[in-house]
């Protein structure tokens, strides 16, 4: 079996094996695996005196392994394992044994052990750690005489921590429990020894390999935790501990002497977090002298000389930096504790304020993964400090002292590094990290203007101000100088504005309101917007956009930004080019009132830019790689040049500028693009890719302009649409949609483009389009259309029944019938995936919700009328189809609501529900019986339908719309319902008892009997 097995392993793993062979390799070994006696030949193979191959032992040690740890082995096993091992550790790690195994093999042996620890320790293996430890050797020559066996001896402790100590790792209460007993017997029986170990290899860390002292050194970090302080911190450990630490040399960081130093100086810092009471910490922390030995690292040629330059010690930083962030954590959270003392909070406090220079040494370290090491305790402190302030109106003194270099170093770290370049692709995630790490520190800014918005105000304004100032002297800020300064601007406006506003009737509204106005007069008058950097460029352009309301009070000022604008949006810089387009657009929106003046010039400066040149992408792969990450791809482009087509069109919208001047831009922009779409359909038609979405581009920049020039959407009581010379040249662009329409119609490009136009052009046009309202649906909705485009069209139809009802039946009553076979031709398709699924139950909705608006706007006449009559009664399958489907609680409830619309409508006036002699009224002759017949048995076919449950939330809103249903029924056919809804209720089984509850819950109003009908139903 021994060889079977072996055999089975060398052809597994031999990458010369045949596939079909290693099949079934693998194969035998899964079989084995789970063989309950399988670890028995895999125990024998690794632990014969005659060595297999490195995969065999491996892979066979990996099979007992996952023995021990999940087959549950009878104790009489785990002991066999136990002995079988112990046996083969004694001959290869004992002084004069045999080459030491692997690291992959030692790891696998070392989580094995820990495995049988957590079984046989607490009876049959109480000996344990002191049978690993005899292997290490003697106290005068540990780590030295027998070095394999004293790492096999620190590897184990460390497993041993992980497994029951480790309190990232989730454990089940029943392993956790047997993790917490396991840790008092370890307390109790060796952790005094395994200390004294620790003491003895430390003791002579000169002497030893310095690998096994970073391995001693890592143990304790971990173990701290859960022991006794005061093994950890006698005499002996902290000497080399602080030797440790201060190793001065010229070292790399990879070099065993620099890991070893951060793993003394990670020992002090887990022994920093190690928890206890406040006034133990605090004396802790005093103890360790940290503060002398965190100084003395700062001051050390790795950190200091060496600082600024190439051979700067990042990883010592770091490492340093989580010691200064967990001693500040922890003295942070004495200080804000209630109870505290006197004497503790002020011992507690000059340690604090001792360690706060080194603090904010790390804070401003150049390299943002140090800085970011001491964010969290920063932040701490800031909270700590805004929770004091509670009741008060100042911070004490020495707290107050602390404000302004952390506010100082905040700002300087918000800056560019000199080395920092900008726009560059291959710096791309450098920039990501670099603007994530500006996010926090801009917390942090808050979090001070919090505790302090005076010094908050006064110092982010000094640093703007002065930056902007020097641009006329002889000291000129370089661009990363100026983006500090801008980027600070921008940010100052969550303080000045987060009362609604930079101004209150004409005056700031706020201190920050009135310091960021003057910050604005020295940005417009200072000449920046000249400067040649990108990122200066559009920084200046954000800052105008947020902070508009500055122009509207300041307009002599407009003018010169437009200037500046202008002179963007036509920039040689991809970046500043494309985002200027957007954010010109914003401005001019919000100022369209004040450029009436302009209006006219600014159109023609920007009118070049108004050529559209569709661009095919080679490849869409190539392209979702490249440009489309920076935001520069053909698509990205056109989307950024719509918003110049917006823009145009709100400069014209200003009510001073007369209708013929509004017209004549509009004509200067349409009738090149509308020439333009024409002489591009010949193409089109014969497939020309370029072509299409040329006409594509064109259809958008149509609607997007009407967008421009007009708000007034259809059904708003305020406002029109322009005056009708500016709609007849409007005219020209539907004329051009709708003919690419008729030629493109199988195009989803041009479907998509002509559906985004319809609703911006409404507001241009209004009525006017109602009579080419057909065409649009014959091109919208063509036997290629998907469910989706249907279910968006008809929410654009729903929004021009509610605008135009009072004008819209005639043309409403032409469209109706071709409307709804397009649209019962998309219901009949079947859904044949989840996309599918979710059109169509989006395309039920929007249909049913169409129907619902009709009916509410008084427009139901067009339903019944003789040009409808064809398509009346699928109309109705549909409603009753719906309705009956539990499977789409949302639709059935709809479908309901429009059948009891139907009856309300149709159904005539109200009539006594229990007198014979009342006879009903329809209003449609016949509709009386139609109701009795098709609409009155619609609630029971739900209840009896397949997936029906009244329980479920869904369907008792379904339920709700069902009662209205009846309800509505019982009034408009009186008695002979009455009588009818008996016979049916005898038919379900009810009592006459429940019959005569049901017929009385029907006397009361509708809302009553919603809720009386879904519990009835819910009670069957």
């Amino acid at each position: 079996m021994d060889a079977q097995v072996e055999n089975a392993i060398d052809i597994a793993f031999d990458p010369r094996t045949d596939q079909s062979l290693k099949a079934q390799a693998y194969d035998f070994l899964a079989r084995l695996r789970e063989d309950p006696n399988g670890w028995q030949v895999c125990l024998s193979l690794f632990t014969r005196s005659k060595s297999p191959s490195e995969v065999v032992r491996l892979v066979s040690l990996e099979i007992v392994n996952n023995a021990v740890q999940a087959q549950q082995l009878p104790q009489a096993q785990l002991v066999q394992i136990k002995e079988s091992l112990w046996g083969y550790v004694k001959q290869r790690y004992a002084v004069g044994g045999q080459e030491a195994d692997s690291p992959s093999i030692q790891n696998k042996l070392t989580q094995t052990f820990t495995y049988l620890f957590t079984y046989l320790y607490s009876e049959e293996w109480a000996s344990f750690f002191d049978d690993f430890r005899e292997l290490a050797g003697d106290a005068a020559s540990i780590g030295t005489a027998n070095a394999v066996g004293a790492a096999l001896y620190l590897r184990i402790v460390g497993s041993i921590h992980d497994e029951i100590a480790d309190q990232l790792i989730p454990r089940t209460p029943a392993v956790q429990k047997r993790s917490n007993d396991l840790k008092d017997l370890v307390r109790a029986r060796d952790v005094n020894k395994i200390a004294v170990t620790w003491q003895e290899i430390l003791s002579r860390w000169r002497e030893v390999d310095l690998s096994l002292v970073e391995m001693c050194l890592r143990t304790i970090a971990k173990w701290v935790s859960w022991i006794d302080i005061w093994l950890v911190i006698n005499q002996t450990i902290q000497n080399a501990l602080l030797e440790l630490a201060g190793q001065q040399g010229t070292f790399t960081s990879e070099s065993k002497e620099a890991k070893a130093r951060d793993a003394a100086i990670d020992t002090f810092t887990e022994t920093v977090a190690k928890k206890m009471a406040a006034g133990d910490k605090v004396e802790l922390i005093r103890y360790l002298n940290l503060r002398t030995i965190v100084g003395q690292l700062i001051l050390s040629p790795a950190l200091a000389e060496s600082r600024n330059t190439p051979n700067y010690d990042t990883d010592l930083a770091e490492t340093v930096a989580r010691l200064v962030n967990n001693v500040m954590f922890d003295l942070i959270k004495v200080l804000d504790t209630d109870s505290l003392d006197d004497a503790t909070r002020s011992k507690a406090d000059a340690e604090v304020q001792a360690f706060m220079p080194y603090l904010l040494r790390f804070f401003s370290d150049e390299y943002d993964e140090i800085c970011s090491a001491v964010i969290p305790s920063l932040t701490d402190l800031m909270t700590m400090l805004r929770k004091s302030l509670k009741g008060r109106t100042n911070l004490a003194q020495h707290h107050s002292g602390m404000l302004p270099p952390v506010l100082n170093a905040i700002v300087a770290k918000m800056k560019y590094d000199e080395t920092a370049s900008w726009g560059e692709e291959d710096e791309q995630t450098d920039e990501a990290e670099f603007q994530e790490l500006r996010k926090r520190l801009h917390v942090l800014q808050q979090m001070v203007a919090a505790v302090d918005e005076k010094l908050y105000i006064d110092t982010l304004s000094k640093v703007v101000v002065d930056t902007l100032a020097r641009l006329v002297s002889g000291d000129k800020p370089n661009w990363r100088d100026l983006d500090l300064a801008l980027h600070e601007m921008f940010l100052f406006g969550e303080l000045a504005v987060k009362n609604g506003g930079l101004y209150a009737k004409s005056s700031p509204s706020s201190l920050a309101s009135q310091s960021l106005l003057g910050m604005m007069d020295k940005l417009v008058n200072s000449g920046v917007a000249s400067h040649p950097h990108p990122a200066v460029q559009l920084s200046y352009m954000e800052i105008c956009v947020r902070y508009v309301q500055y122009f509207e009070h300041n307009p002599a000022s407009i003018p010169k930004v437009l200037e500046t604008f202008v002179a963007f949006v036509h920039s040689n810089h991809v970046k500043v080019r494309l985002r200027s387009w957007y954010l010109f657009q914003r401005f001019v929106r919000h100022l369209r009132q004040q450029l009436s003046d302009v209006a006219q010039t600014v159109i023609q400066a920007i009118g070049d830019l108004l050529t559209i040149r569709a661009e095919v992408p080679a490849s869409r792969d190539e392209e979702d790689m490249s440009s489309d990450d920076a935001g520069e791809s053909a698509d990205a482009a056109f989307t950024a040049q719509l918003y110049l087509f917006e823009a145009v069109g709100c400069v014209a919208s200003a009510h001073s500028v007369p209708a013929s001047t509004k017209a004549l831009v509009a004509k200067s922009v349409i009738g090149p693009l509308a020439a333009d779409l024409n002489r591009s359909l010949p193409a089109a038609r014969n497939g020309d890719e370029r072509a299409i979405l040329q006409i594509h581009h064109i259809i958008m920049a149509f609607g997007t302009l009407a967008q421009g020039l007009s708000d007034w959407t259809p059904g708003q009581k305020h406002g029109a649409p322009p005056d009708t010379t500016v709609g007849d040249v409007f005219v020209e662009a539907t004329d051009a949609v709708l003919l690419a329409l008729d030629n493109l119609s199988s195009s989803v490009a041009v479907r998509d483009a002509a559906r985004h136009s319809f609703s911006r052009l409404l507001g241009v046009l209004g009525s006017r389009m109602l009579p080419q309202l057909p065409r649009w649906i014959d091109g919208l909705l063509s036997s290629a259309s998907s469910n989706d485009e249907m279910a968006m069209f008809l929410r654009l139809l729903v929004q021009v029944v509610y605008g135009f009802k009072t004008s819209i039946s005639p043309i409403l009553d032409q469209l109706l019938t071709p409307l709804l076979q397009k649209v019962f031709a998309g219901l009949s398709v079947p859904a044949t995936g989840t996309d599918d699924q979710i059109q169509l139950k989006e395309l039920k909705l929007q249909y049913l919700n169409f129907i619902l608006i009709v009916m509410n706007n008084d427009l139901s006449s067009v339903l019944v009328s003789p040009a409808n009559q064809a398509t009346f009664d699928p109309f109705l399958q549909t409603l009753t189809h719906f309705a009956q489907d539990p499977s789409d609680p949302a639709t059935a409830r709809l479908a309901l609501s429009v059948l009891t619309k139907m009856t309300s409508t149709w159904g005539g006036p109200d009539i006594s529900t229990s007198d014979p002699s009342a006879q009903p009224e329809p209003l449609l002759p016949g509709f009386d019986g139609f109701i009795l017949s098709t609409f009155a048995p619609i609630p029971w076919a739900l209840l009896s339908a397949p997936k029906f449950n009244a329980q479920d939330a869904q369907i008792r809103t379904v339920l709700f719309e069902a009662g209205s249903l009846l309800w509505t029924i019982l009034r408009k056919t009186g008695a002979r319902y009455r009588e009818q809804l008996g016979s049916e209720l005898r038919g379900l089984g009810a009592s006459e008892d429940s019959i005569g509850q049901f017929l009385q819950g029907m006397e009361g109003d509708v809302a009553g009997f919603r809720k009386f009908f879904a519990g009835f139903v819910a009670g069957k």
